[in-house]
């Protein structure tokens, strides 16, 4: 069906505007210092619209101008046209940016959901360059409050008051250790049993390094570390080689390749750490930000099993205003 043109004047938003400007202003000169234009300019630009429109919206004075009857009708019709505009080119740009731009992503090493949170994002989005920045958790949180990461996956256990955090599970810290081992052949392991043995540690800036250290502390146990690496990846070869037993969570050992290895659960008692997602509160996520925040939840929701209200809390942080 053709679309019909004989109805339609022939009006852009910057007429419109003008028009609207006079209305606010009461004068020519007023609005078109508002408007950054000549009142010539101005007074040629409502001319041409009542022109178009085949009546006077104005009624000029010697000391203010006036809508008439007219005008205000048109008024009304202006401020509503130039608000439905704005409403949908907001609408359009975040539905652009979701389609384009960049997503910085911190992450602990840990995290073995990681992989297919990006592929998954990618096939979504193949147009958004997300970058991912791997680190221990001191690293993730000072991407997050420095601004460097939109988003962050760490531990929440301890998080600064400027963060915001919604959960997604919790991590169980495990013992890996070389599979021909003296301990191996034992079903669980206590971290007494640990101490007598070489230890392949993360940093001290690593959450789960400060965890286990506290623990120790608790029990008055003395750990010996022979070697520590800042990379998951250094830390299990460094262990498939026999240099020692490390204590690592279950994601990051669900991440590797575990041939060669065995893994224990420790007890008495458990070791483990909440884990979450971290924005700094007062940035306004992006629409791409929320988008990969949104894929994290279903990610985690599917493989981790949270609770309804622990769902309902990410969609609330990530969800668009």
């Amino acid at each position: 069906m053709a679309m019909d043109l004989s109805n339609i004047p022939d009006l852009g938003s910057r007429q419109l505007l003008a028009v609207l400007a006079i209305a606010d202003y009461g004068s020519f000169i007023a609005a078109a210092a508002f408007l950054k234009t000549s009142q010539p300019a101005l007074t040629r630009t409502i001319k041409r619209i009542e022109d178009v429109l085949g009546m006077s919206l104005f009624e000029r004075t010697t000391r203010r101008v006036q809508l008439t009857p007219a005008g205000r009708e048109f008024i009304a019709v202006a401020e509503r046209v130039l608000n439905d505009l704005r409403i949908s080119v907001r609408g359009m740009r975040e539905l652009a940016d979701q389609q384009r731009g960049q997503v910085i992503l911190a992450s602990i090493i840990a995290s073995n959901q990681l992989p297919r949170i990006v592929a998954e994002y990618h096939i979504a989005k193949p147009a958004i360059e997300l970058h991912v920045r791997e680190g221990v958790h001191g690293a993730v949180l000072d991407d997050v409050r420095s601004g460097i990461a939109d988003l962050g996956i760490t531990y929440t256990d301890e998080l600064p008051d400027t963060v915001a955090m919604v959960p997604l599970g919790r991590e169980v810290l495990h013992a890996v250790l070389p599979r021909q081992h003296r301990l191996a052949r034992l079903r669980r392991v206590t971290l007494k049993q640990i101490a007598r043995e070489p230890l392949v540690s993360l940093p001290t800036d690593s959450r789960t390094r400060r965890l286990i250290d506290a623990a120790a502390s608790r029990q008055g146990i003395t750990l010996q570390r022979a070697v520590i690496a800042n990379q998951v990846a250094t830390v299990m070869s460094l262990v498939r080689a026999g240099l020692g037993v490390a204590i690592m969570p279950e994601g990051a050992i669900a991440g590797f390749n575990t041939d060669g290895l065995a893994t224990l659960p420790i007890t008495g008692p458990t070791l483990s750490l909440n884990l979450g997602l971290v924005t700094l509160k007062e940035r306004e996520p992006t629409p791409a930000a929320r988008g990969i925040a949104m894929l994290i939840r279903s990610v985690w929701s599917t493989t981790r099993g949270l609770m309804p209200e622990q769902k309902y809390s990410l969609i609330s942080l990530f969800s668009i205003a």
